[in-house]
């Protein structure tokens, strides 16, 4: 027995030459329904506009979900990316934020050295014709004596006796002088003393150094201690060595005969200061030939 070949031809059968027929009448009339349709929407574009409406929003659901499926995946590859470079990031980041805080130190200071050297610029526009502007090269902070070094000396003009003092109010007074260097006796030391008032109503007291950092202020007439804290002091002018009404100090505590003050002007945060010449030397004179014929 033998079986039939597998590549029999169409003809054979009616059936099979039925069905191809239809098969290109079918596809005859579908690229017929084609051409009508392109050429009426050729014709009129709006012809077909709510049948593709109608498909846009059949399909917008199934879009949406697309779309958020979509933003979620790279959403979720953000987040690996992420975790896998967040250590870079972070160090990068802190790098930044230290750079910046240098940065920010440098402003400061420079802002807080351009205010002081203002100030001290303002010191030399005023009514007394300074003698110097000069650095402060050091002072003692630890000792019962309190000396500073003042980076000027005879080679320009400073003679003893001269005032030091910063934009705050007076350091102290030139002892001892060298070619470029001088030694300036502070407020604050125990040898010194200083005519003084209360700046509001002229009260009359002494201010003498303590050897700590702080001033004595003995009234100069016995009585009721008139002082009260935060009283400010200044320069009577009285001896004729410190120029009247230059800032001093400012009370902290009361005495039974006075007050404990605290220095306006700190040696160690001056950097610069002027040198002034004595306010009267004629009377500073007299006092010393006083003093000697005594």
């Amino acid at each position: 027995m033998v079986s039939a070949p597998g590549n029999r031809r169409p003809g054979h059968s009616r059936r099979a030459q039925y069905g191809t027929f239809f098969g290109y009448l079918i596809a005859l009339g579908g690229a017929g329904i084609g051409a009508g349709l392109l050429l009426v929407s050729t014709n009129d574009s709006a012809a077909f506009a709510g049948a593709r409406t109608s498909a846009v929003d059949s399909v917008g659901a199934a879009s949406q979900v697309t779309a958020a499926g979509r933003t979620e995946s790279q959403s979720l590859l953000a987040v690996i990316g992420g975790y896998f470079t967040r250590g870079s990031r972070v160090a990068e980041l802190e790098r930044e934020v230290s750079e910046s805080r240098v940065l920010l130190a440098e402003q400061a200071a420079l802002k807080a050295e351009n205010a002081r050297l203002r100030a001290t610029l303002g010191l030399t526009q005023g009514e007394v014709k300074p003698v110097v502007v000069a650095r402060l090269l050091g002072s003692t902070s630890s000792s019962t004596r309190r000396f500073a070094t003042l980076g000027a000396g005879a080679n320009q003009g400073v003679q003893p006796g001269m005032i030091v003092r910063s934009p705050l109010g007076v350091v102290g007074r030139v002892l001892e002088v060298g070619n470029s260097t001088s030694r300036v006796l502070l407020i604050t030391d125990n040898e010194s003393t200083i005519p003084v008032r209360r700046a509001s109503d002229g009260v009359q007291a002494y201010a003498t150094g303590r050897g700590d950092g702080t001033l004595q202020i003995k009234l100069a007439v016995s009585g009721l201690n008139p002082f009260k804290k935060g009283d400010a002091i200044v320069t009577s002018g009285s001896g004729g060595l410190f120029r009247p009404g230059e800032a001093v100090a400012v009370v902290v505590s009361l005495t039974l005969d006075g007050a404990i003050a605290h220095p306006l002007s700190d040696p160690g945060m001056s950097e610069f200061v002027v040198v002034e010449p004595i306010y009267d030397e004629a009377l500073v004179s007299a006092a010393a030939s006083q003093q000697d014929g005594n």
